[in-house]
């Protein structure tokens, strides 16, 4: 499935250098836009909840991926 603003020869060009990547490549890809994800969804709570200290953002980050409670929290309940 392409992207609806990418040209159908755009989209195949793509494909084909995406199946010339090695595994390690894939990965590396993977992980790259796993990083880019987190990242806006970090900007996006940023600008939701500026109040919120580096720690809360990222026990508020956890809580949204995993559904999981942040370790330093767990005892308080």
């Amino acid at each position: 499935m392409s992207a609806r603003d990418t040209s159908e020869e755009a989209a195949r060009l793509q494909l084909e250098i995406h199946r010339r990547f090695t595994p390690a490549e894939r990965l590396r890809m993977a992980f790259e836009m796993s990083e880019f994800a987190r990242s806006l969804s970090r900007a996006g709570l940023r600008a939701r909840r500026p109040e919120l200290t580096e720690a809360e953002l990222d026990d508020e980050l956890l809580r949204q991926f995993y559904g999981i409670e942040p370790r330093r929290n767990r005892s308080s309940r």
